[in-house]
């Protein structure tokens, strides 16, 4: 499965297309989400981050997710190929 870094995540913001978030260590392809439109949710939230702690304070639960594929890993070393770590979150 393929390790992002943070920097790659963020790539995956919506504005390109594509919408990735990460939680709890997995990268959540939600680009088919309409409640995602441009990469934001809510217009509180962005794609293209690692939400873990901002699901929390969500009116929904993580349950939400086994909606969409899991495309890949984040890297919370950070490394080149791997993943990161960063925050921002809202749902579907």
């Amino acid at each position: 499965m393929k390790k992002f870094t943070l920097e790659e995540l963020k790539e995956h913001n919506g504005r390109q297309g594509t919408i990735y978030v990460a939680f709890k260590g997995k990268v959540y392809d939600l680009t088919e989400s309409y409640l995602w439109e441009d990469g934001l949710h809510q217009d509180l939230h962005e794609a293209g981050m690692d939400l873990s702690k901002e699901m929390a304070e969500a009116p929904h639960d993580e349950d939400l997710l086994r909606n969409f594929p899991v495309i890949g890993e984040l890297d919370e070393g950070g490394s080149p190929g791997g993943g990161g770590q960063a925050n921002a979150f809202g749902l579907l």
